[in-house]
């Protein structure tokens, strides 16, 4: 029986992850850069020109939205550090689209790497 550390090396197997070196070119040719993390994660801080669709969310969105329909888009997904974005990155290659990727690593290697990170500012009542 599969565990989901299986499952996530099993679909790192089927996918091209891209490394932190280079993601800022892959993020530069990307149609689409998405955040499959949760929205308390995104909300914390985000990779900048991300578009946050959760994981559990994905394949719904992406088929509801028609600016993300076509199958030749080029996408780069990541999440907090490589898995879900890896299962998700399987699971649209299994849907038809052909150029999709994922950051190795993820949010956190992008972090660490000090890279620029959008975190939304709360208003003041003051």
């Amino acid at each position: 029986m599969k565990n989901a550390h299986d499952l996530v090396a099993d679909a790192k197997d089927q996918i091209q992850e891209v490394s932190i070196e280079q993601a800022d070119a892959a993020i530069r040719n990307a149609d689409a850069l998405i955040d499959v993390r949760e929205g308390d994660e995104f909300a914390a801080g985000h990779i900048p020109g991300a578009i946050h669709i959760p994981r559990g969310l994905l394949e719904f969105k992406l088929s509801n939205m028609p600016e993300l329909s076509a199958r030749d888009l080029k996408l780069v997904l990541y999440c907090k550090t490589s898995g879900r974005a890896a299962l998700a990155a399987c699971s649209l290659q299994q849907m038809g689209y052909m150029n999709v990727q994922s950051i190795s690593g993820g949010f956190d290697a992008w972090n660490e790497a000090g890279k620029p990170v959008m975190t939304p500012s709360l208003p003041s009542f003051d």
